[in-house]
C-alpha cells in the first residue's frame, strides 16, 4: 500500500488527449524519510513513521538527524510489497505511484470560523412573507417542551470548517518526478501549504 505525506501548492487544470480542460490539485509529495517502525511485539500494532519537511528534532536511532516539521504514521502489514523501502532512514518519493492510480487524501479543511446555522448545517431559514420579521435565517425551534431543555447534538450555530476531511477515488493525473510533484484530479482539503496525507488504500 503505497503512501506518502504531501503539501498542498495550489490548484490549476491541465488538458487531457481529447483536449478537455481538467482540474487538478499540484502537491509537493515527499521526499518523506522513515523514522520508526512499529511492529506488533514491541508496539502492538504495525506502522510506519515518516518524516516531512525538516525542522522537528526526533528519534537519534535513525542515520538522518536533521528535524522534520511533520511526522506521521500509516498502518501497514510490514510484509507486504513496501518492506523492502521501511528500513530506518529510506525515503519515500512521489514514484511510489504511477499516473493513473487511484489514491485517496486526508487533510484539515478549511476554517470559516462561527457561522450560523444556514452556513455551517445548509438550513433553508425562515419564510420571507409579512411577520417574519429579521428572522430569515434563524434556526427556529431547538427543542422539545418535554425535556424543557436543548438536546445534546443538536445543530447549532458554531465554528466552521477547521476538520480532518478524507476524500477518496481522485486519479492521478501527472508525476513530476524530479521535482516531487504530484497532480491529482479535483480537489483536496485545506488551503495553500496544508499537510495531505496520500495513500492508495481504498476502503
Amino acid at each position: 500500500m503505497p503512501f506518502i505525506l504531501a503539501k498542498k501548492i495550489e490548484m490549476t487544470q491541465t488538458f487531457n488527449q481529447e483536449g478537455n480542460a481538467v482540474p487538478v490539485t499540484l502537491l509537493q509529495a515527499g521526499p518523506c524519510v522513515v523514522l520508526q517502525t512499529k511492529t506488533k511485539e514491541k508496539d502492538g500494532y504495525e506502522a510506519i513513521q515518516l518524516g516531512f519537511l525538516q525542522k522537528i528534532k526526533h528519534l537519534k536511532k535513525t542515520d538522518n538527524k536533521k528535524p522534520f516539521k511533520h511526522i506521521k504514521e500509516f498502518k501497514v502489514n510490514l510484509k507486504e510489497q513496501l518492506a523492502e523501502k521501511i528500513d530506518l532512514g529510506n525515503e519515500f518519493r512521489v514514484d511510489i505511484f504511477k499516473e493513473g492510480d487511484i489514491v485517496q487524501v486526508a487533510g484539515i479543511s478549511k476554517g470559516k470560523g462561527f457561522q450560523g446555522g444556514v452556513k455551517r448545517w445548509g438550513f433553508k431559514g425562515r419564510n420571507q412573507t409579512h411577520g417574519v420579521k429579521h428572522e430569515h435565517r434563524t434556526l427556529g425551534s431547538v427543542g422539545a417542551t418535554g425535556p424543557a431543555r436543548v438536546l445534546k447534538g443538536k445543530k447549532m450555530p458554531g465554528r466552521a470548517g477547521f476538520q480532518r476531511k478524507v476524500v477518496k477515488n481522485l486519479k492521478v493525473i501527472k508525476i513530476d518526478k524530479e521535482n516531487n510533484i504530484l497532480a491529482l484530479k479535483g480537489a483536496v482539503p485545506g488551503r495553500r501549504g496544508t499537510l495531505i496525507e496520500i495513500s492508495s488504500r481504498q476502503y
